[in-house]
C-alpha cells in the first residue's frame, strides 16, 4: 500500500513530490550510514590495538612501563649470568643427551676414580684422605636424596638393608672412618682400607649413583 505524504513530510524525509523515495528508501540510507560508522569505529579499535598512538600523561606511562620491562629483563639475564644455575642446567642436559647418561652419574664416578687413585700410592695420609673422602661422597649423595641428618650415620639410621644391603657393613666402617678423624695416631693398613672403599663403593652403586 502506497503513503502518501504532504509536501512538509516530503521536504522532512528529503522527498520531492516527481522522486521516487518511500519510507522504505529513507530507512534504507539510514542503516547503510550506520553500518559505515560501525566499520569505521571497528577500524579505529583495530588501528589503536595493532599500533596505537598515546599522547599526554598515556605516552609517559607507556614509557616508563617500558623502561621498567628492560631493567627488570636485564636484572633478571644478569642474575642467571652470575649464577650457576643456567650454565649447569645447559651444560649437564646437552652432556646427558650426547653420552646417554645422566651427568651428575658421570660427574660422581669422575670423584670416585679420583679417590680410588688415592689407595694406589700405599701412602697412610692418603688412604685415610679416601675414606674420608668416600664417607662424604656418600653422605651428600643420601643428602641430595632427601635423607636428613647431620652426619652419615644419623641417614643410615633411618635406613633399612631393603633400601641399602650392605648398611650394617657401612656402620661398621663408619667407626674406622671416625678413629680417622678423631684419633690422628690411628694406624689405618692398605687392607683395611681396600675393604672399606669396597663396602662405599657397593653402597654408591646400590644408590645407582656410580
Amino acid at each position: 500500500m502506497d503513503v502518501h505524504l504532504t509536501e512538509e513530510a516530503k521536504n522532512h524525509f528529503g522527498v520531492i513530490n516527481k522522486g521516487s523515495y518511500s519510507f522504505k528508501t529513507y530507512f534504507g540510507e539510514r542503516e547503510k550510514q550506520t553500518l559505515i560508522e560501525l566499520e569505521k569505529l571497528n577500524n579505529d579499535i583495530t588501528q589503536f590495538i595493532i599500533n596505537p598512538q598515546f599522547s599526554g600523561w598515556l605516552l609517559v606511562f607507556k614509557n616508563s612501563v617500558t623502561i621498567l620491562s628492560f631493567v627488570f629483563l636485564g636484572v633478571i639475564i644478569f642474575c642467571l649470568a652470575k649464577s650457576e644455575w643456567l650454565g649447569r642446567m645447559l651444560t649437564w642436559d646437552l652432556r646427558e643427551f650426547f653420552s646417554f647418561r645422566p651427568f651428575t652419574l658421570r660427574k660422581t664416578e669422575k670423584e670416585w676414580r679420583k679417590i680410588k687413585t688415592r689407595l694406589g700410592a700405599e701412602i697412610d695420609s692418603e688412604n685415610k684422605l679416601a675414606i674420608i673422602e668416600a664417607d662424604k661422597m656418600l653422605d651428600n649423595i643420601l643428602a641430595r636424596m632427601g635423607f636428613e641428618g647431620a652426619n652419615l650415620s644419623e641417614k643410615l639410621d633411618k635406613l633399612t638393608a631393603k633400601f641399602m644391603p650392605n648398611i650394617e657393613e657401612l656402620k661398621e666402617i663408619r667407626k674406622i672412618h671416625n678413629s680417622i678423624v678423631h684419633d690422628p695416631t690411628y694406624k689405618l693398613s692398605p687392607d683395611e682400607a681396600k675393604r672399606a672403599l669396597l663396602i662405599y663403593e657397593k653402597a654408591l652403586t646400590d644408590l645407582h649413583a656410580l
